[in-house]
């Protein structure tokens, strides 16, 4: 699963969310991510064709408002711009591309994105320099395309979303990059603490931060884009790290998701989370919270032990 959720600009608790579509588009990438939870996907598992994006587009309109799609990256698809324009034409009111945002550093794919239909993009920015961006994603020049492509979509009027992947390398420099998200006019940031599957899990030692380590760095992002007005959400962080920052979890605004993954649909992603991504140990037994926290992903306690998890003793606020 992708550590991502792909929020869009929405208020409304997941109850009172319309159903969205989250499609996975195929595997390949430009970059290559230190922390990628697809891992080697996209050596094993083809593209999805254009008729089978274009059926599951029409399949799932019956049930979706809204659309995400994602990868792998989407935005190098050949045909991503006809798919845009497919969703739009089946009536989809959110259409979002998540990507690693560089090919939005060129004008003419953002202007014909905008004319199929884009409803809001959600680039993936990692470090506030080139140094640091570059040398997780391991692609040189992708923090410059990324940052040209937030401002073209904001020139080009499309709501900027943006995710972090929150590892070991990148957790001192979370304040300077909220500082560029509000520099960058984006109107949404994401601090997605890393999921330690895929190659993240491979990598687990130098990349899985400690909670305790990166929470003052985390709260502090999320103060400052709070400040500028900007909404920002922190996901895969339980509540027991959080106090005072119960704003902020994601997982309290995430729509109800289907994920058409590779080779196998989650019908409901917020079900897969509690159930299956997530877990509980026994501090969560004692917690005021354990009703409504999803835990951490199961792969971090797994490594770590529970030694972290404080057990909350007071009421957690209404959603």
């Amino acid at each position: 699963m992708s550590s991502n959720p792909h929020l869009p600009v929405l208020d409304e608790a997941p109850s009172a969310s319309p159903q969205r579509l989250d499609l996975k588009v195929g595997f390949a990438c430009n970059n290559r991510c230190v922390f990628c939870v697809q891992g080697d996907k996209r050596d094993q598992i083809p593209p999805r064709s254009t008729a089978e994006c274009r059926a599951l587009l029409e399949e799932h309109r019956a049930t979706s408002s809204g659309v995400v799609f994602t990868g792998g990256e989407a935005s190098i698809r050949n045909d991503i711009v006809d798919l845009v324009a497919h969703a739009h034409g089946l009536g989809y009111e959110v259409i979002q591309l998540q990507t690693n945002g560089r090919r939005m550093a060129y004008v003419p794919f953002v202007e014909a994105l905008v004319a199929a239909g884009l409803t809001e993009v959600s680039p993936a920015l990692h470090g506030s320099t080139a140094a640091m961006h570059d040398a997780l994603t391991r692609a040189p020049g992708a923090w410059a395309q990324c940052v040209r492509g937030i401002q073209n979509a904001r020139r080009h009027g499309i709501p900027v979303i943006t995710n972090t992947v929150v590892v070991q390398r990148n957790v001192t420099d979370l304040p300077a990059l909220a500082e560029l998200f509000v520099r960058l006019d984006v109107q949404q940031v994401q601090f997605a603490y890393v999921h330690p599957s895929g190659t993240a899990g491979e990598l687990f030692d130098e990349v899985v931060p400690r909670f305790t380590d990166a929470m003052p760095h985390v709260r502090r992002a999320l103060d400052i884009v709070s400040r500028a007005g900007i909404r920002g959400y922190a996901e895969a962080i339980p509540f027991c790290f959080m106090q005072g920052y119960e704003d902020f979890v994601v997982e309290r605004h995430i729509p109800r998701t289907c994920v058409v993954d590779a080779p196998m649909v989650i019908a409901d992603y917020t079900a897969y989370r509690w159930t299956e991504g997530k877990a509980k140990g026994p501090p969560c037994a004692q917690c005021s919270h354990v009703q409504v926290c999803e835990g951490p992903w199961h792969e971090y306690p797994n490594k770590y032990g529970w030694s972290e998890f404080v057990p909350r003793t007071d009421p957690p606020a209404p959603a």
